[in-house]
């Protein structure tokens, strides 16, 4: 697993997260143009959970660009994310986009939701 990191980013994005983002984009013709939003909200089983949108960049957004791709982090996300991984699994298992989040201080069985 191949990870590319600057000081600046907020999050940090995979090899295999980009390349999903890039087949998603290309397969519906709504995302063309946008980039991955990965934001933070109240909500799940831990208190708050991560939600993952096509959308268009902001003014006050942080941007990982990482592997051809741009990742879009709100401010209020960017609190709960900072330090986080962005990764894709495809394994019968365990199939779909995982967030490894350092800041984290518990998270629930389905890994969709984390108390901060």
């Amino acid at each position: 697993m191949s990870t590319v990191t600057t000081s600046e980013s907020v999050i940090t994005v995979t090899e295999n997260a980009a390349g999903q983002i890039k087949h998603l984009i290309a397969q519906e013709a709504q995302n063309a143009g946008k980039h991955l939003r990965v934001y933070v909200e109240q909500g799940g089983c831990s208190g708050m959970q991560y939600g993952m949108v096509f959308d268009e960049k902001r003014p006050d957004d942080q941007v990982a660009e990482m592997f051809g791709v741009s990742v879009l982090v709100d401010p209020f996300s960017a609190g709960h994310l900072r330090g986080s991984v962005l990764d894709f699994n495809d394994s019968l298992n365990a199939s779909g986009f995982k967030i490894t989040n350092p800041q984290a201080r518990q998270s629930c069985g389905c890994g969709k939701s984390f108390e901060a």
